[in-house]
């Protein structure tokens, strides 16, 4: 696997102009996510000076019509006024065309070559960035026509390919695509997009944790008793439970949005801020990552609740009303390292919860006992979203007479420090790192690979049925052995305490 990117390309910005494409132009994924992120940038000045953006799809669009489908889901605030709106939908064009034909993306390289010859300088070569918004069953054909018909080569220009998750569904299916790429790309060219490692507190790990002398000095178990990463939806799979149903909750966020999280949270420093450096120490911690035991996980599936809502075997979309596939999970890992040994780090992630929230709470080792009776421990969290937050719950006197303890907080909630400030959404942020050629926030093909091989067996076994699967109501926190669960892991729930973070 390749663990080093050497090719010089990775280090060209397309600053001046490129030509960026949105394959799957007509789905979901591009009309949600990828075009108002795209212009997004356009309205912040982000994009190249020089920018054509087209869309391809098998849909039957016009120019006209594809606009107005693209620009269905812009949010007109700040500076993305009416105005910008209308300035960059003149600059995107749409392509019909097959994803397993040369012909249509033989069209697509003409459309675009059209546009080149308007942009680019005397003496520029062209740059080209593909984004695929498609399923990953056909990633492999359609990087394979991009090759043979859209690919800049020899001195003609610089290609980037931004592939959305899944990458694969297990190890096997994992390397399988890897095979299929690899021959067609350098992995310079490529960018797994995960993009909760565009979200702003995910990407603000690496400063908090090692600007900081404090944070360095403690993160370690030597003082953490806990790590709890947790994903929480309060709604289920509301009709789309067809697709879910064939991959369950710890495909579709927990070996990837919360195994990088994972590696942002334990890895060790860096040596630099160079991406490869960051990646290196991501996969390194990832490889201390010890076997899951079945005694280490719980898994759930909501069922119907009292006030109604259905049960997610109620879903009109999924066949097999006897499904077994888990909507929440709860799975203690082990790092093996120095630094972590003995630390249990608990990924929780659900759907029809009681609560929308995701966020990283590390719990601190109790103080000696003496003058001190239950006193609550310290915990830091770092509230991913919503609300990007950082507080740590400290213990303090009461105010008055008496020497009473209270459990308070020391709060940096983004929106109250930076009141003028817009955080930009996570696919702006990976966008434009993939523009300038920066892989820290992307998946590495090793690092891909790890991951799958932490959660492949597990998977295996549940796919199999070999571990039970515990139902909890819509709207619950979840199923009901999950608290006794990280208890036992060493997470203490305070006694009688009225603390309460509120943002």
């Amino acid at each position: 696997m390749t663990t080093k990117i050497e090719d010089q390309s990775s280090l060209i910005t397309f600053n001046k102009q490129a030509t960026i494409t949105v394959l799957g132009a007509s789905g979901d994924l591009a009309t949600k996510k990828t075009f108002p992120a795209l212009f997004g940038l356009y309205a912040q000045g982000h994009l190249p000076e020089k920018v054509r953006i087209f869309g391809y799809a098998r849909t039957d669009l016009t120019d006209e019509a594809f606009r107005e489908r693209l620009s269905s889901k812009f949010e007109l605030v700040g500076p993305n006024t009416k105005e910008k709106a209308e300035e960059f939908k003149k600059l995107c064009h749409y392509v019909q065309g097959p994803y397993d034909k040369a012909e249509g993306f033989a069209g697509l390289n003409k459309a675009i070559e059209k546009v080149e010859k308007e942009m680019v300088a005397s003496g520029e070569v062209p740059n080209r960035l593909f984004y695929l918004a498609l399923p990953p069953v056909v990633f492999g054909s359609v990087c394979g026509q991009l090759k043979a018909e859209c690919y800049l080569g020899d001195g003609k220009g610089h290609t980037r390919v931004i592939i959305e998750k899944p990458f694969g569904r297990d190890l096997e299916t994992s390397r399988e695509l890897q095979k299929q790429i690899a021959p067609l790309f350098t992995e310079a060219e490529i960018y797994r997009i995960d993009h909760y490692l565009g979200k702003e507190m995910v990407k603000n790990l690496l400063i908090f944790r090692f600007a900081n002398l404090p944070m360095t000095s403690w993160w370690s178990n030597q003082y953490v008793k806990t790590v709890q990463i947790t994903f929480k939806e309060p709604f289920g799979t509301e009709g789309r439970g067809g697709y879910f149903d064939g991959i369950g909750i710890i495909r579709d966020v927990m070996q990837n949005h919360l195994c990088q999280v994972l590696s942002l949270v334990a890895m060790e420093r860096p040596l630099s801020f160079d991406p490869e450096d960051i990646r290196d120490e991501k996969v390194r911690v990832l490889k201390a990552v010890r076997p899951i035991e079945h005694r280490n996980v719980i898994l759930g599936q909501y069922g119907p609740n009292e006030e109604g809502k259905p049960g997610y075997l109620d879903d009109a979309s999924i066949k097999s009303k006897d499904s077994k596939t888990p909507t929440y999970a709860a799975i203690a890992l082990e790092i093996r390292n120095e630094r972590w040994d003995g630390v249990p780090f608990i990924l929780k992630a659900g759907k029809a919860l009681n609560d929308s929230k995701v966020e990283i709470r590390i719990q601190l080792r109790p103080v000696a006992r003496g003058i001190f009776h239950d006193i609550t421990p310290n915990e830091v969290v770092l509230r991913v979203q919503p609300n990007e937050t950082i507080y740590m719950k400290v213990n303090t006197k009461y105010p008055g007479l008496s020497t009473q303890t209270v459990a308070t907080d020391l709060d940096f909630t983004y929106h109250r420090r930076f009141t003028n400030l817009v955080i930009p959404q996570a696919y702006e942020s990976l966008i434009l790192d993939c523009l300038k050629g920066d892989h820290s926030n992307f998946v590495r093909d090793d690092e891909l690979d790890e991951a799958w091989k932490i959660f492949t067996p597990l998977l295996e076994d549940i796919d199999a049925g070999k571990l039970p699967v515990e139902v909890y109501p819509y709207g619950s926190r979840g199923p009901e052995s999950v608290s006794k669960f990280v208890q036992k892991l060493g997470y203490v729930i305070p006694k009688n305490e009225n603390y309460i973070w509120t943002n």
